[in-house]
C-alpha cells in the first residue's frame, strides 16, 4: 500500500510520569492540524477495580472514532501497522521498548516525544527524576526512536527554566504541552525529509534507576531540601509516608523551614512552634504544610495539630 504523508499511527497514553493524569494534547493537535490518525496504540491492561483509571487517550480516541489497539505484543499487529499505510508513527509514553521491525513499517519511523534534554534522563521517569535532582532546567526533546531506549538522534529540542517549586503533574502537563506543538511545527519538515536529526553524544548520556515502593518512606537523615523534593516526586506514587508521634501520614506537601526558633535536635524530631509543624532533618528542618493521616481525608497542618497534636 502507497504510505500517505498526513497517516500516522499514535503510540503511547500521553502520561509523562507515574500517576499523572492527562487531557492527550499531542493526539488532539494531530487531529487538529489535519492529520489522520490511524489508530492509536496503548501498553494498557483492562481495569481490574474501581480505582483504576480511565485511560484518558482511549476517551479522546473514542471522540474521534480513532480505533484504539492494546496489543500484549506489537508484533501481533504488525501486519494491521503496515496495512495502515502511514508515513509515520508518533509516540508519547507508550512504556514498553517497540521492535525495530515495528518502526521499520514506517518509511519516517516513530516520532517520540521524551520529557528531558536528551542526552541526560534517559529512561522511564525523567520527570521525577528531575524534580529530584533539583534541576535548575529541563526540557522537551524530539528523537527519531531507536530500539535502544532514548538513545535515536535527535530533531529538536526546547528548553524550560524551573523555579524548584514545580509539582510532577504541572510539569508534566508544561512538558507535554511543548513537546505538541514542538511536534506540530517539525512534523511536516521530518516527513518531507528537509529536516534530518542529530545524533546524541552518548559520552554525556545519564539514566535513572526506576523508582521503588520502599523510597517514599521518608529518610530524616537526608537535608530538608532533598525530602521536600522526593514530596513533589513522589506525589499519589509512590507517596511519601512518615510516621509523626506514632501516626502513620503520607505527606503531600511541605517546604523547608527558614525560621530560626527550632533548636538543635536529633533528624526525626517533631516541633510545633508558631503554628507550624517542623521536623528536624539531617540538614535544615522540613515544615509540613498538608497531610493524610491513614484512613483519613488529606488536610492542613493547622486541622491536622487540632485532631492530632497531643500525641506529638
Amino acid at each position: 500500500m502507497k504510505k500517505t504523508s498526513k497517516k500516522i499511527v499514535f503510540f503511547g497514553n500521553e502520561r509523562l510520569a507515574t500517576a499523572v493524569s492527562t487531557t492527550a494534547p499531542t493526539l488532539r493537535a494531530l487531529v487538529a492540524a489535519g492529520y489522520e490518525v490511524c489508530a492509536v496504540v496503548a501498553n494498557h491492561e483492562a481495569p481490574r477495580s474501581r480505582k483504576t483509571r480511565t485511560l484518558e487517550i482511549a476517551t479522546v480516541a473514542e471522540e474521534h472514532n480513532i480505533p484504539l489497539l492494546t496489543p500484549g505484543r506489537l508484533h501481533d499487529i504488525a501486519p494491521q501497522l503496515e496495512a495502515y499505510g502511514a508515513i509515520a508513527g508518533v509516540l508519547v509514553a507508550y512504556g514498553k521498548i517497540v521492535p525495530q521491525n515495528i518502526i521499520d513499517v514506517f518509511p519516517r519511523g516513530i516520532i517520540n516525544i521524551h520529557p528531558s534534554l536528551l542526552p541526560r534522563h534517559r529512561g522511564p521517569i525523567p520527570i521525577e527524576s528531575i524534580l529530584l535532582a533539583g534541576e535548575k532546567k529541563t526540557g522537551v526533546s524530539l528523537m527519531q526512536l531507536r530500539k535502544e531506549m532514548d538513545a535515536g538522534p535527535l530533531y529538536a529540542q526546547v528548553e524550560l527554566t524551573l523555579s524548584g517549586t514545580e509539582t510532577k503533574q504541572f510539569l508534566a502537563n508544561t512538558l507535554l504541552t511543548m513537546g505538541a506543538e514542538q511536534l506540530i511545527e517539525h512534523l511536516p519538515k521530518i516527513i518531507d525529509g528537509s529536516l534530518q536529526p542529530t545524533p546524541q553524544d552518548n559520552q554525556r548520556a545519564t539514566y535513572d534507576k526506576l523508582i521503588q515502593k520502599q523510597d517514599g518512606v521518608i529518610d530524616w537523615q537526608k537535608h530538608a531540601a532533598q525530602i521536600e523534593r522526593e514530596i513533589r516526586a513522589y506525589a499519589e506514587w509512590p507517596k511519601t509516608r512518615a510516621s509523626l508521634g506514632g501516626e502513620e501520614v503520607i505527606i503531600t506537601h511541605a517546604h523547608v523551614s527558614t525560621t530560626n526558633h527550632v533548636p538543635a535536635m536529633q533528624p526525626g524530631t517533631i516541633t510545633v512552634a508558631a503554628g507550624e509543624l517542623l521536623v528536624t532533618c539531617g540538614g535544615g528542618t522540613l515544615s509540613i504544610e498538608r497531610l493524610k493521616p491513614a484512613g483519613k481525608p488529606e488536610m492542613d497542618v493547622v486541622s491536622f495539630l487540632a485532631g492530632y497534636g497531643k500525641s506529638l
